[in-house]
Parts: C-alpha cells; sequence; structure tokens
C-alpha cells in the first residue's frame, strides 16, 4: 500500500515537473515572439517604413501596443520637425539671397561717399563700420543655419594640416603687425602632418580662433602650432591677451553668448560656436585653457582618421 501511494506520488510529481517545464517554455516562446515583433516595429521606424495599422490587440501584448502608439506619435513628430527644418531651409535660402543686394548697394555707397567727402569724413567712417557689422551678423547667422539644418554638409578627408596654417598666417600677419603684436606660426613643423577634416570649413573653424586672439590680445601676441598625437591632431591657438575667467569656460561655445569683459568688442558670440559645431560634425572637439588676465590657449582637435 505505501508503495502504490509514493508511486501515485511520484507521477504526480513527474506530471506537475513536465506541466512546469511546458509552460515556461510556452512562456519563454511567447515573449521571445514579443520582442522579435517589438525590434521588428523598432527596426521598421528607424527605418522609415513603420505603419500603426499593423499591429492590433489581437497580435500584441498591451506592451507592444503602447509601443505602437508611441511610434506612431514619434513618426508624427518627425514628419513635422522636417516640414519645419524645409521651412527653415527655405527661410534661410531666402534671407541669403535677398540680403545680398542691399548690403553690396551699403558698400557701394559708402565707397561713393568716401571719394566725395574724403578719408577724415567721420560720419562715412562709422557708416562704413555698421554696414561691415550688418554683412558679418547675417553672414555669421547664415553660416550658422545651414551648418544647424543640414543644407551645408561637411565632407571630411585626409588632408595637410601645414595649408591651413599657411592660409591663417598669410590672412593675419598685416592685422597682427597693425596692433604691434606677433604672429608666430609653424607651419613647417606640420608638413608632414595629416588628418581628417573639411579643408573649407576647418579654415574657417580656426579663422575664428585666430581673429579672436588678435582682437583680444594688446601686448605680446599669437603663436599658432600643430601638436600630432596617435588618434587626434591638435591645432593651437595661443595668445596674450585677456583671457577668460574660469567660470565661463563652458559659457563662451554657447550661442550667442558675450562675456562683460569683450562687451564692448566688435562681436555677436557666434564664432566659438561656430567653431565647435563644425569640429564636432568632424568628430573633432575643441579645449580651453585660459586664466583671466593671463592668455588663453584653444585647442582644435581632429582625427586622424
Amino acid at each position: 500500500m505505501n508503495e502504490r501511494v509514493a508511486m501515485i506520488f511520484f507521477a504526480a510529481g513527474i506530471l506537475c515537473l513536465f506541466t512546469a517545464t511546458v509552460a515556461v517554455i510556452l512562456e519563454f516562446g511567447f515573449r521571445r515572439r514579443s520582442l522579435r515583433r517589438m525590434n521588428q516595429m523598432i527596426q521598421a521606424a528607424i527605418d522609415g517604413t513603420f505603419r500603426a495599422d499593423i499591429y492590433d490587440e489581437s497580435l500584441c501584448a498591451a506592451v507592444e501596443n503602447r509601443l505602437a502608439e508611441y511610434l506612431a506619435v514619434t513618426e508624427t513628430q518627425m514628419r513635422k520637425a522636417a516640414a519645419e527644418q524645409e521651412k527653415t531651409k527655405a527661410l534661410i535660402a531666402d534671407i541669403s539671397h535677398q540680403t545680398k543686394t542691399p548690403i553690396a548697394n551699403l558698400v557701394l555707397y559708402t565707397e561713393l561717399l568716401r571719394e566725395e567727402n574724403g578719408n577724415d569724413n567721420e560720419t562715412v567712417a562709422l557708416l562704413e563700420n555698421q554696414v561691415k557689422k550688418l554683412d558679418f551678423l547675417i553672414q555669421s547667422l547664415v553660416k550658422l543655419s545651414r551648418l544647424e539644418t543640414g543644407i551645408l554638409v561637411l565632407h571630411p578627408s585626409k588632408s595637410g594640416v601645414s595649408q591651413l596654417l599657411e592660409e591663417v598666417k598669410e590672412q593675419y600677419a598685416a592685422r597682427a603687425q597693425e596692433k604691434g603684436i606677433y604672429l608666430r606660426v609653424f607651419s613647417e613643423e606640420a608638413r608632414e602632418v595629416t588628418a581628417c577634416f573639411d579643408p573649407k570649413w576647418t579654415l574657417e573653424a580656426l579663422d575664428n580662433l585666430v581673429d579672436n586672439a588678435v582682437k583680444y590680445t594688446q601686448e605680446g601676441g599669437i603663436t599658432v602650432r600643430v601638436k600630432p598625437y596617435e588618434l587626434f591632431v591638435c591645432i593651437e591657438v595661443a595668445d596674450t591677451g585677456i583671457g577668460v575667467a574660469r567660470e565661463e569656460h563652458a559659457k563662451i561655445f554657447e550661442r550667442f553668448y558675450r562675456s562683460m569683459a569683450v562687451a564692448q568688442e566688435q562681436g555677436v558670440g557666434i564664432g566659438l560656436y561656430l567653431t565647435r559645431e563644425i569640429l564636432r560634425q568632424q568628430s573633432g572637439y575643441i579645449q580651453l585653457v585660459s586664466e583671466l588676465g593671463k592668455g588663453a590657449a584653444f585647442s582644435m582637435y581632429l582625427p586622424v582618421d
């Protein structure tokens, strides 16, 4: 009798174990199918082929339906964002086109006034300065907007770094000499150094750094040199100018930020932000080492490959 009871309990245990095993396998299969369907939904959203009407309550679990709703909303938001971006592109193109002629005319009329009134006319000089500021502001805003909206796409390629330094030296040597400061560009040291960058836009970024250095340096001068590393090539622009306070190191790379120390100087606070964006779109970055009153060293890092 005891053996029979034992056999019944043993058989019941085996049946329970079998049932539990089957339940686990079925549950695992259900979860796996659900995860597979969710993965397909996410991949479809990434590929831009997601359609909310493919999934319904009879096919998906509640979590899948919530995911489907989220993806449907995200898709709608992406379409709206794309439409807004197209409007922005059209607006930027219109601004760029419509302002070229008026500014060109202003420059022309200012030159005519200067010829008629002579170089010593203070009003003409002020007018000319304001026209230059307006042109610089519009061009800076157009460049920035084109980068941010994807109108202009950078095309990095393997290039020599020394050419960048040569062009900077040629462009800013006269301005530095007029201010009575030195501009030392060690382009010879970079003859064999190459990196991966877009030549046109990287020169724009480097110009911004050197232009600021010349603008904010009254004594001493600016040194531009290249430091090659294993993964990056560093172009350092160091000056003996007014420097940057530590609490402002992060802020000066923000769009339209202007330090109180340079509030009276010409500029709109776009240059450093534009430089950072140009480097970021090339997998590069920028660093600053500076103290207020002790000069500044801005370092552009360009990827080797």
